[in-house]
């Protein structure tokens, strides 16, 4: 025989159910606005009917209903959005690192411009074409030597201005060091409180909510897959487990595991030189060569400079600089060659044999000397010879029996204008004049410019079109929240008038029953 009060039983779990509902529902509006929130739910379950399966079952109709209960509070969430929110976090990642050096590298190029090298060299160039006019004239050949002083100031300054960019690269990779290890940290220590609390049944939503957050900071840094596994105990059956962070390249295979429940790996950059050699995760070192995975970390890796296969420094800025070096040296290489045959008006007046001196010179050697050619355009500048005297400028090409020439020959001064506009060899594929290679140059760095604002334009638009669906079914709308809270009310209050109509037939029942023919 079932129970008398059976019927204030359950219209009392109903209450108690909706009343936790309404509960939810008001952490939910509460947390509306709050970063990373995901809704929650309450997931109602029928409580076990009466009479339950027994062979001294009473011999009732059909099992009864006992009501309901609030058998879980869930957060809704869709793990296969935030895996695609994860990978395109990564590309967004290292397409705007990229993005932001080449940024600054044009910044620095400055072309096509009135200040840039290549106006510096058209500037140069006319100067030696005024001084072929008239090769005596002491004001030509002042300009020409300022002209020659801008351009190798214009080489030192794009050549510092590239390297302390480089230096600021180097920083930012450190830092950026610093904010994965961190993460991995701070999600090591939230799988150590998921592990104290999952083994007891509940589910730690808000933990999970700030795991993810941390998980999703750390895809932007590097390319990582999340993996669960159970945290022991007896947990829910909805429980999430603990997450194993794993780092992938850029085809999605495994390099290496950052945090799992035994521990975590911090990641370390390995320099050599001015060059990253390889990226050390917990002892495990990847070379630069092989560290392929897309995120702000690679970004920076391959803009800074890292050591190729073959050992040779690769990178935006190195190779930069490289061509700035290239450019410097084989130009001023050839134009000393010129000028050193010529002859300048102290060798013709004063009877002094050709000493080949030198127009542009190395500052770091103690006689002028071109030496390596790494690094060259930072140290041009003008020959010690060229300061000191407006004089030492060649102009003259001397006869080839007598070994003199005249005072108003400019021949070498044309000859020294010509090695701007003739084909050098710049490059291993061929000759080219400068101003060809340097818009090679140039728009080769436009090109790579191009496509990493491309890209980051199409991984901001692909990334904010999955943040769209994934927030459609996480986040908190209030519209839907009044909703629920109405409907929930609306069932808090049927539970309670419920009961109070349990409650009148029990009071007909034992106050009023037996009081016939008193």
């Amino acid at each position: 025989m079932r129970s008398t009060f059976q019927g204030l039983e359950t219209a009392k779990r109903g209450m108690f159910a909706q009343q936790t509902a309404l509960s939810v529902t008001n952490n939910n509006i509460a947390n509306a606005n709050t970063p990373g929130y995901s809704r929650q739910r309450v997931n109602f379950e029928q409580t076990n009917p009466y009479p339950p399966s027994s062979f001294n079952r009473p011999d009732v109709t059909g099992q009864l209903g006992t009501g309901v209960e609030a058998g879980s509070i869930q957060r809704v969430r869709e793990a296969f959005l935030d895996i695609q929110y994860r990978g395109e976090n990564s590309k967004v990642g290292y397409w705007s690192t990229r993005a932001d050096a080449m940024q600054q590298m044009e910044e620095i190029m400055n072309e096509p411009s009135e200040s840039g090298l290549a106006k510096t060299m058209d500037q140069f160039w006319s100067s030696l074409q005024d001084l072929s006019v008239d090769p005596t004239n002491q004001g030509a050949r002042s300009v020409v030597r300022q002209r020659g002083i801008a351009l190798a100031e214009t080489f030192n300054y794009l050549s510092t201005s590239l390297s302390n960019i480089q230096t600021d690269l180097k920083n930012e990779m450190e830092v950026t060091e610093q904010d994965a290890n961190s993460l991995l940290r701070q999600i090591e220590g939230i799988n150590k409180q998921i592990s104290e609390v999952e083994p007891h049944g509940y589910l730690p939503n808000d933990l999970y909510d700030r795991r993810d957050v941390l998980i999703d900071e750390l895809s932007k840094l590097a390319s990582v897959k999340v993996e669960y596994s159970g945290s022991g105990g007896n947990p829910s059956s909805i429980a999430e487990g603990l997450a194993t962070v794993k780092l992938l390249d850029e085809s999605g295979s495994e390099l290496t595991t950052l945090v799992s429940p035994s521990g975590r790996k911090d990641i370390n950059i390995q320099y050599d030189g001015d060059a990253v050699s390889g990226i050390s995760v917990g002892g495990k070192v990847i070379s630069a060569a092989e560290f392929s995975s897309p995120g702000k970390l690679q970004g920076l890796v391959e803009a800074y400079g890292f050591e190729s296969e073959a050992g040779d420094v690769e990178g935006l800025y190195p190779n930069m600089l490289a061509e700035l070096d290239n450019l410097a040296y084989t130009f001023a290489q050839a134009f000393n060659t010129v000028h050193g045959d010529g002859m300048s008006p102290n060798e013709i007046t004063n009877d002094q044999t050709n000493e080949d001196i030198r127009f542009f010179a190395d500052a770091s050697s103690d006689d002028g000397a071109l030496g390596d050619k790494a690094g060259f355009a930072s140290r041009m500048t003008i020959d010690d010879q060229i300061r000191d005297s407006l004089d030492n400028i060649a102009h003259a090409i001397p006869n080839e029996n007598t070994g003199e020439a005249e005072m108003g020959d400019s021949s070498n001064v044309l000859a020294l204008a010509e090695v701007i506009k003739n084909d050098l060899a710049y490059s291993e594929d061929g000759s080219t004049s400068f101003s060809n290679y340097y818009e090679s140059v140039i728009g080769a760095m436009g090109v790579n410019a191009q496509e990493a604002n491309r890209m980051t334009e199409n991984g901001e638009q692909l990334r904010s079109a999955v943040e769209g669906r994934r927030q459609s079914v996480s986040s908190v709308s209030l519209d839907e929240e009044m909703t629920n809270m109405i409907k929930f009310q609306q069932a808090y209050n049927s539970s309670a008038r419920m009961i109070t109509t349990v409650d009148e037939m029990l009071e007909r029942i034992i106050n009023n029953m037996g009081l016939v023919g008193r």
